[in-house]
């Protein structure tokens, strides 16, 4: 299984993610989407598990804060701020997170924390990324992936 996993795009799908989208058989969003019309967009590649960002507005009130899904054996647990990961979680493999718009991949104790970083518009001078994954029999296998941009 092929995973796409994002977080803050912030109201744009770039092509460049889109053709990556074209290959996923799941999405995974750590928030800030920004826009109905993204969501609807994505959930037109695979289907999209998604939690709310902290500017999600009122139209994402129906995103969960948290949320933990199992994949060809392998669980992830979904939040935007890395520091508002729930308290005593167990039984997880993987935190996907976003918020600093920056990539971040660490293993601590035996889970993998994901940070895609950010393929929305680019901010804060930061790289414009994204992850991939292939996921089979309680396996993960995960590629950065640096989109190229304009010089400033």
């Amino acid at each position: 299984m092929t995973l796409a996993i994002l977080s803050d795009t912030h109201g744009l799908l770039r092509p460049q993610v889109a053709e990556y989208l074209k290959t996923a058989d799941a999405i995974l969003h750590a928030g800030d989407i920004n826009s109905p019309a993204i969501l609807d967009q994505l959930k037109g590649f695979a289907p999209v598990y998604v939690v709310r960002g902290n500017n999600d507005k009122d139209w994402a009130a129906h995103l969960p804060h948290d949320l933990t899904v199992t994949l060809e054996g392998v669980t992830f647990c979904l939040v935007h701020n890395k520091k508002e990961v729930p308290a005593g979680l167990t039984g997880v493999d993987v935190v996907v997170y976003g918020h600093s718009h920056k990539y971040a991949q660490a293993e601590k104790e035996g889970v993998l924390w994901l940070n895609p970083g950010s393929c929305g518009p680019r901010r804060f001078h930061q790289e414009i990324t994204l992850a991939m994954a292939e996921v089979s029999q309680g396996k993960l296998q995960v590629e950065k992936v640096l989109l190229p941009h304009p010089a400033p």
